[in-house]
């Protein structure tokens, strides 16, 4: 759902789209760390600033029990989410969907969505390079069939 930084008690959480209220309304959350540990920790509160949700969680009051969440995913069932809307997909959502350019050429498999500040890319295995997953390129999800179509320029998939 999110990564999270720590900084005075509170964590940044990047590539999240839900709102504050949405966040807040879903309950304890799953912190999952690159070692592998677990816990679960419940929002005292949540804050939109710029492109990130700066949280603040119960028990973690100072930077140095917040700093040791640094790096890690937020994970909710996925039943607990609200609903995106029509047109909208979650990044879970796509991961696994076949990639097929507009001309029918199999382009492979979503294996991971990427963003930037300002981007959104699929990392698609068998793929050496990055897609677009984002405006002009994209011009169907079906999440129904499985299916992404991209419309990538003459030459991007040529080695």
């Amino acid at each position: 759902m999110g990564r999270t930084h720590g900084v005075d008690g509170e964590l940044y959480v990047d590539q999240c789209s839900l709102t504050p209220e949405e966040l807040l309304a879903i309950g304890p959350l799953e912190w999952r760390g690159a070692d592998g540990s677990t816990r679960v920790l419940t929002l005292k509160g949540v804050r939109a600033t710029h492109d990130r949700l700066l949280v603040r969680f119960s028990g973690i009051s100072v930077r140095e029990v917040a700093t040791k969440l640094t790096n890690g995913m937020l994970w909710v069932d996925a039943s607990l989410l609200p609903d995106p809307g029509p047109g909208v997909a979650y990044t879970y959502q796509l991961v696994g969907l076949r990639v097929v350019h507009v001309d029918g050429r199999e382009i492979g498999r979503v294996k991971e969505v990427v963003s930037t500040t300002d981007r959104m890319f699929y990392v698609v295995e068998g793929q050496e390079m990055l897609m677009p997953a984002h405006e002009p390129f994209v011009k169907h999800v079906d999440l129904e069939s499985g299916v992404i179509t991209l419309d990538l320029p003459p030459g991007f998939l040529e080695p």
